[in-house]
């Protein structure tokens, strides 16, 4: 997810700014505190007042739809107050070869 955020900022900032930082954070701790579902609208009315074409706010799209999609997976103030992990996308898409791997038979050792 956080992947999304960043494409999305640099729509708004160019890759060198020092303001696309502050911008991710703000959102990802919104994100963190379950409130997602507002997030996705807000930067969505961002690309649309400086009359960005479809090519140039479509990594905002994207993130605010990957957001508002997954809404009801994205319960990390539900999940962190139950003390559970969380894991990035790295660690998840290596459980998930992980696992396929076991699965097709392949064992290591």
């Amino acid at each position: 997810m956080i992947e999304y955020l960043w494409k999305a900022a640099f729509v708004f900032y160019s890759q060198t700014s020092t303001q696309a930082e502050p911008w991710v954070s703000k959102r990802l701790q919104l994100i963190l505190e379950g409130k997602s579902s507002s997030v996705a609208p807000g930067m969505g009315r961002s690309a649309t007042l400086p009359k960005l074409t479809p090519q140039q706010r479509k990594p905002v799209d994207t993130c605010a739809r990957y957001l508002l999609n997954n809404a009801k997976y994205l319960k990390y103030d539900d999940y962190l107050k139950a003390g559970l992990p969380m894991a990035t996308g790295v660690i998840e898409g290596a459980c998930r070869h992980l696992i396929k791997d076991r699965q097709d038979g392949y064992h290591w050792g």
